[in-house]
């Protein structure tokens, strides 16, 4: 019986509760109350299902998802890879290509004179760079 006892307390020793702070518990709580607004109510579940999805993931003691690069074993934690891209901007960039592919033209074949005004949003983009960069900013 003492055998099991053992085994039993290496096994919660290592799980990840006793890891769990009051912060971490606070949080987890907060990211349940918001996944309820979201799917239960319907308040807002493109916006708040992924914000309460990661409040919950980088959570979870021990989980390892936002840990930083580690040289030896050569991993990283997943929300760490995942915050690379807004870092670096990748994501703009994708969803600008996104919202450029699911474009509908069928608007500007049935009224061709509104092509300029995207003509006209595109000259502003750039008079808008170039002043940028003009003033040093």
């Amino acid at each position: 019986m003492e055998m099991y006892l053992a085994a039993l307390k290496d096994l919660l020793m290592q799980s990840g509760f006793f890891a769990l702070t009051q912060g971490n518990i606070i949080m987890i709580v907060v990211a349940f109350v918001l996944l309820y607004l979201a799917i239960g109510k319907g308040f807002e579940p493109l916006l708040l299902v992924p914000i309460a999805f990661g409040c919950l993931l980088v959570n979870l003691p021990l989980s390892g998802i936002w840990d930083e690069f580690n040289e030896t074993t050569h991993t990283i934690g997943f929300l760490r890879s995942l915050y690379y891209g807004a870092e670096f901007e990748i994501y703009p960039i994708l969803i600008f290509l996104g919202i450029g592919a699911m474009t509908d033209f069928a608007p500007l074949i049935a009224n061709p004179i509104t092509f300029l005004l995207g003509a006209a949003a595109q000259f502003g983009v750039f008079i808008a760079f170039i002043g940028a960069n003009w003033l040093g900013n």
